[in-house]
């Protein structure tokens, strides 16, 4: 075996990197999405052994909606780079690209095992700037494919190291390559074909037979006129050893995945679900499909289902000749390959083994899987391809007259393949130009037609995005997620009507309950989201709650596991002010999930509406367990600490509205809270801070202006708070509590008796019983030394408030003054804190302290209309499409009834408003 020396390996590296540099500005795109940005098994917070129970897309491989795909290595590389750089894609790209370069040059060193030098760096330029690697190198869930290709090749250099003098067994290499392949298979599934090589290359290769020696040999033993070979029996156990090993894994594998295939529709394969002899000739058709895009890689496409490749219906269809010519091809190089011991033959028998055997899996000859052509899976295969190529140049070359022709022709080849390599990556920028890229080969597909929709739709393009939507129906039109999507479009549109009838398309193309039968088998799991959308559209209107609590059991009906379902269903009942029933639902989807921290901050949100605040917290601990950022659950935890009045908890609400604002630094209410509660701990100088930040994000911030104007009138800077009540009530006018704050500054401080009546009188004109606001313009009165005035108004005053005793103190004082003939010109009675009231003249009014309703934001954290089934397939099954409500004051002004602490405020700002 050759060595590969620096000059090649700087070759290969160069050209690696000339090739993909621009990858590296390239985004996440496609099934990206799904295995990266949605995966929490990339996050710290995830266990690392929950790796090794999920999916290549973190979804439990215990459930049906799985895709079975069982990578565990690949996902760890995944979360290494977001240690290193979190969702920063040029990272994962750079690691890609490095992949690559080592795959290339390991696959170098295979060549050489069959070729001479100069064939073997041709092979291996040829595999590094091969168009059809951009999927897998550029795409970074192509990561599967590189890692596998890696430990692939080791396993096979390994296992031609097993052969020792005398023709012995070596078993160091045989472990070392059973221990790779089992690596290999962890990094995707196909790795494990790398067995299937050893044995040709064992039997082929190493101990140099050949198909007829074979037959010879066997027909002899079996006729009894000879005895097996001593080192055929050698090679016999080995291969056994190794064939046994495989067994392990392959059952070992199937355990994994539970003896469950994954579901697809027939939208994804359609030739798996046709009848004979539709599905055979499709298959069949498909092999010189993928051998064309090797051999001419000029026309690439990201996504070959649906309608992209019609099927063959009859042996008549001109395309079957594609067909038989490849077998001719195929079957005349196998025998050349089989039949004859020399050199050539070698290399090519090892060439098409390397090209068939690892495409089996993908090949639906054992089993349907969710593509018609993908090219990622051509990674592998690909080597066979550049070794059969560099093999005939090689051939051809030797022959003088060929010969200049020859190095024209390579060089061509392998700069033309550069250049649509290095520009196909550009495509894989984002998802726009993936899919757009996409249509110009392929106008037949319904689901690059809906993905391109979903482009526009992520960067609130609807308009441009429905158009394609609908011409997704017109593409498939029994496309159910096509129609889900045109729906959910209208509904961002605001067009209502239009979206329900989507939706009840949609709905009208799932297929009937049939008894017995298992719902799933017969349709992808997430097409029952057309119920789920459906409800969330029409229980918008009060009137239709029970319409859509009925779609939401429907869908539960189907599929009892359905998750999605149960947590749906859950807001909904919070609505319809059943929290009892609201909570059972969260409790069954907790069931399916115990770790999606969402649900467990629902479920406190619900223990919040039934007055159990300790059992909510508890809820948003767990929340936090998960996911130690989920911002929802910082933000409410941290007000019901609060809120509880217990001083030893407001350390970690502090702590933790510290850690919320460190996500949401834009958000003013983490501002505000911080600013109350510095306020609840009499830090005067912090919580002027926190207000004035929580001001400066939001300028007409309610409850900050008003709290930072009390804060002042607190500590004695009652002139700093006037420029902050003026700001208020420009922008809220109608603020009683701010006029009455201003009033009394106005009074006490300023002087300003007719500043001070105009705000008590607008007050009044806003809401004439309000005794707080007409007992402070009796004070007016008094200081006008109008008594008469004073008098009547104060008489109208305790008419409002007959319980009040302070009132009818003040009224007798008034009196005896009218009464008396010597009248000293002095307040008898306060509107403020600077006044001479006597202990237990209380003005009991609403609390001047509040909260902002938009500032708590206990809100149910809901989903959006699910995408569809098309965008499924292209991030296999993650909902990527969550979204927060608007938050409501109404909510939050009842939450706040319920905190016994709040009643202690309200208490201590009336004694400071009122004189005490």
């Amino acid at each position: 075996m050759a060595d590969v020396n620096l000059k090649e390996i700087t070759l290969i590296v160069g050209v690696v990197t000339a090739c993909y540099w621009n990858s590296l500005f390239c985004g996440f795109v496609f099934d990206d999405v799904s295995a990266i940005l949605d995966n929490k098994d990339l996050h710290p917070s995830t266990p690392l052994k929950t790796l090794f129970q999920n999916d290549f897309w973190g979804t439990p491989m215990s459930e049906e909606r799985s895709h079975k795909s069982y990578r565990p290595l690949t996902v760890l590389t995944f979360r290494l780079n977001y240690l290193l750089s979190e969702l920063k894609p040029m990272s994962y790209h750079l690691l890609n690209m490095i992949f690559h370069a080592v795959v290339s040059v390991i696959f170098l060193k295979v060549c050489k095992l069959f070729l001479d030098n100069k064939s073997s760096v041709i092979a291996s330029l040829l595999f590094a700037v091969h168009p059809v690697h951009t999927e897998a190198v550029t795409g970074v869930v192509g990561r599967a494919e590189l890692l596998s290709s890696i430990f692939f090749l080791a396993a096979f250099l390994s296992y031609t190291r097993s052969k020792g003098p005398d023709n012995s067994i070596v078993w160091t290499p045989v472990a070392l390559t059973v221990f790779l392949v089992a690596v290999a298979t962890l990094c995707k599934e196909q790795g494990i074909t790398v067995v299937g090589i050893c044995c040709v290359y064992e039997v082929f290769i190493a101990q140099g037979y050949t198909l007829p020696l074979l037959c010879t040999t066997a027909g002899q033993f079996l006729r009894g006129k000879g005895s097996i070979p001593f080192s055929m029996l050698q090679t016999l156990v080995k291969l056994i050893v190794l064939m046994f090993s495989t067994l392990l894994l392959v059952v070992i594998r199937v355990q994994v995945i539970q003896s469950q295939l994954p579901v697809f529709t027939r939208f994804d394969n359609p030739a798996a679900v046709s009848p004979t002899p539709t599905r055979q000739l499709t298959f069949n058709y498909l092999l010189p499909v993928n051998a064309w895009l090797l051999l001419n890689p000029s026309e690439l496409c990201c996504d070959w289902t649906m309608g992209t490749i019609p099927l063959i219906e009859s042996l008549l269809d001109i395309r079957n000749l594609a067909t038989f010519t490849f077998f001719c091809v195929l079957g005349a190089l196998g025998v050349f390959s089989l039949r004859y011991s020399g050199d050539s033959s070698k290399t090519v028998l090892m060439a098409l083994c390397l090209m068939a055997l690892p495409f089996i899996p993908a090949s639906n000859l054992f089993f349907p899987v969710g593509f018609v052509v993908a090219e990622r899976v051509l990674y592998v295969p690909s080597m066979g391809f550049c070794i059969l190529v560099a093999h005939g140049w090689q051939k051809i070359s030797t022959k003088s007259v060929f010969k200049k022709l020859s190095w024209i022709c390579l060089s061509m080849v392998i700069l033309t393949h550069s250049l649509k390599t290095f520009h196909r990556n550009w495509d894989w920028e984002s998802e726009y130009t993936l899919f757009m890229s996409a249509l110009k080969v392929n106008k037949n597909n319904a689901k690059l037609w809906n993905n391109v929709g979903h482009a526009l739709e992520n960067e609130k393009n609807f308009e441009r995005a429905l158009k394609y939507f609908v011409q997704a129906t017109h593409v498939q039109p029994d496309d159910i997620g096509a129609h889900m999507n045109v729906g959910r479009t209208y509904k961002n549109l605001n067009r209502t009507k239009e979206a329900e009838e989507s939706y009840m398309m949609a709905k009208s193309l799932m297929p009937q309950i049939i008894p017995g039968k298992k719902y799933a088998a017969r349709i992808a799991p997430n097409h029952l989201n057309v119920y789920i959308n459906l409800a969330n559209l029409i229980r918008a209107n009060e009137s239709r709650l029970e319409e859509a609590d009925q779609l939401y059991r429907q869908a539960i009906s189907m599929r009892p596991d359905f998750k999605q379902a149960y947590i749906s269903r859950g807001e909904l009942l919070l609505k319809m002010n059943k929290p009892l029933k609201a909570k059972e639902a969260y409790l069954k989807a907790l069931e399916l999930d115990r770790n999606n921290a969402d649900l467990w901050y629902n479920l406190a949100i619900v223990y919040i509406e039934l007055k159990e605040p300790n059992e909510a917290l508890k809820n948003f601990n767990r929340a936090l367990e998960l996911n130690p950022k989920h911002k929802l659950a910082l933000f409410n935890s941290a007000i019901l600490m609060q809120e509880s009045g217990e001083v030893k908890l407001r350390p970690e609400a502090r702590k933790r509205l510290l850690s919320y604002i460190n996500e949401e630094p834009l958000d003013a209410n983490g501002y505000f809270n911080l600013g109350m509660l510095a306020m609840d701990d009499k830090k005067d100088s912090e919580a002027e801070i926190w207000m004035k930040k929580a001001i400066k994000l939001q300028a007409d911030f309610r409850s900050a202006l008003f709290n930072l104007a009390l804060l002042y009138s607190q500590t004695a800077k009652e002139l700093k708070a006037l420029p902050i009540l003026e700001e208020l009530l420009r922008y809220y006018p109608d603020h009683i509590k701010g006029l009455i704050l201003k009033g009394d500054i106005l009074m006490n401080q300023k002087k300003d008796i007719l500043g001070a009546k105009k705000c008590f009188e607008k007050i009044l004109e806003m809401d004439p019983s309000n005794v707080q606001g007409k007992h402070n313009l009796c004070v007016v009165y008094f200081e006008e030394k109008d008594l008469l005035k004073a008098e009547r108004c104060l008489v109208e005053t305790l008419a409002l408030a007959p319980h009040e005793e302070y009132i009818q103190r003040h009224l007798n004082i008034v009196r005896d003054k009218i009464s008396s003939s010597g009248y000293v010109e002095q307040p008898i009675f306060p509107t403020s804190k600077t006044s001479d009231v006597e202990e237990g003249d209380k003005i009991p009014a609403e609390s001047v302290k509040e909260i902002r309703g938009e500032s708590r934001q206990t809100q149910i954290v809901k989903t959006s209309d699910n995408k569809s089934p098309s965008e499924s397939n292209k991030q296999l099954g993650k909902n990527r499409d969550k979204e927060t409500p608007h938050k409501t004051a109404k909510d939050i002004k009842e939450i706040e009834k319920k905190r016994v602490a709040a009643l202690k405020r309200l208490e201590e700002i009336e004694r400071i408003l009122n004189g005490e």
